[in-house]
């Protein structure tokens, strides 16, 4: 087995849109090592992520983190340790402003 470590994704969000920053490819599994929100805006936002496995419509069980704010110009650091299989998807939601960015870190093995 080859490991990959690697940015496995990265996105600038839309306001009140879920979006996929990354997909685990096929054939893979994948540690999520840190996810680090930006907030670009000079006002204070919040977030949501979640862990859809096999890319399954969203429930609430698949959140890992819900409306959590994070202040003006700020960042939040999630150093998780997160397992994956292949097809699993990372989804972000910025609340009501588009300047939250998602950075996604970690180990592609395969």
């Amino acid at each position: 087995m080859a490991n990959a470590y690697k940015v496995l994704g990265q996105s600038n969000l839309t306001a009140e849109t879920p979006t996929d920053v990354y997909t685990v490819p096929s054939a893979t599994e994948t540690v999520i090592s840190t996810i680090i929100i930006a907030n670009l805006a000079a006002v204070a936002n919040t977030f949501r992520l979640s862990i859809r496995p096999n890319g399954g419509a969203q429930t609430d069980a698949m959140y890992i983190a819900y409306d959590v704010p994070i202040a003006a110009n700020d960042s939040t650091t999630l150093t998780l340790g997160i397992t994956l299989d292949a097809a699993d998807v990372i989804t972000a939601y910025s609340g009501a402003s588009a300047d939250l960015t998602v950075a996604v870190f970690g180990t592609e093995i395969s």
